[in-house]
């Protein structure tokens, strides 16, 4: 992929621009650079949380101890098929066959042998709808994940270039959502996803939340990526939903649906 420098008023751009954010933001670039505007550092047993709305990946959290059991608990459907970049696709035309694509396209991996820009692409084309496509958009996200590798083998100690060491990783996990607006051909939510990285077989593993805005759209016959959906929810004052893990009492009070693996 060439390396010409894009812009964000470009046609073709502007459109995707607020999905853009959230697949920028995927591999935890936001925790890994000090995060964004909305960066919190709650107390335990509990979190702040801000009126206004970001597309990014915000704040981080320190569970309770003690267990509180979710009101809610949903399995979300499963994709249908895997497309030839490895991707869940296909999914049902319903609410959480919404939530379901959004939790595939924040659910990200990174070990050796497989980076940020592996990752980031993967999701890029599996999940925005084509018409939000563009090679000056593929080429925002290439870019971006470049220097989210770098911000990731500076924070394990890896020297820039360097293939990570054996057993280093770095995931994301959607582990709870909130809808925001949903009709039978768009949705939006909040996600609730859990970030954790280890810097080789032993070292210790360290983890924290962060909170995130998604919106998508039935396209094609499938749910993409929208950044109309995303637009659309944040029309008006969106408050966002306390930060809390499942297992906390804050997270029922907040309104989390915690997600359960599909049988």
């Amino acid at each position: 992929m060439g390396r010409t420098r894009g812009t964000w008023n470009s046609k073709g751009i502007w459109g995707a621009g607020v999905a853009l954010a959230a697949v920028l933001a995927l591999t935890g670039y936001a925790v890994l650079s000090g995060g964004d505007e909305d960066t919190e550092t709650p107390d335990k047993g509990g979190s702040s949380a801000s009126a206004s709305a970001s597309p990014g990946p915000s704040a981080t959290y320190a569970p309770p101890d003690d267990w509180t059991e979710p009101n809610q608990w949903v399995a979300l459907p499963r994709g249908k098929r895997t497309d030839d970049r490895g991707s869940s696709i296909g999914y049902p035309q319903s609410t959480e066959g919404a939530v379901a694509m959004m939790a595939a396209a924040n659910t990200v991996r990174i070990e050796p042998g497989r980076d940020s820009v592996d990752e980031q692409l993967r999701l890029y084309h599996s999940y925005f709808a084509k018409a939000d496509q563009s090679d000056e958009t593929a080429e925002a996200v290439e870019l971006r994940a470049v220097e989210t590798d770098k911000q990731l083998h500076k924070s394990l100690g890896v020297s820039v270039g360097e293939p990570l060491p054996s057993g280093a990783y770095m995931r994301n996990t959607v582990v709870g959502y909130k809808v925001i607006k949903a009709s039978a051909d768009e949705v939006s939510v909040w996600l609730l996803t859990r970030v954790v990285q280890k810097a080789g077989e032993t070292a210790k593993e360290s983890g924290s939340y962060t909170r995130s805005l998604s919106g998508a759209a039935w396209t094609d016959g499938d749910w993409k990526l929208s950044g109309k959906a995303v637009a659309e929810a944040q029309k008006g004052t969106v408050d966002k939903p306390e930060m809390a893990a499942p297992g906390d009492d804050a997270f029922n009070q907040a309104g989390w649906v915690a997600i359960r693996d599909a049988s």
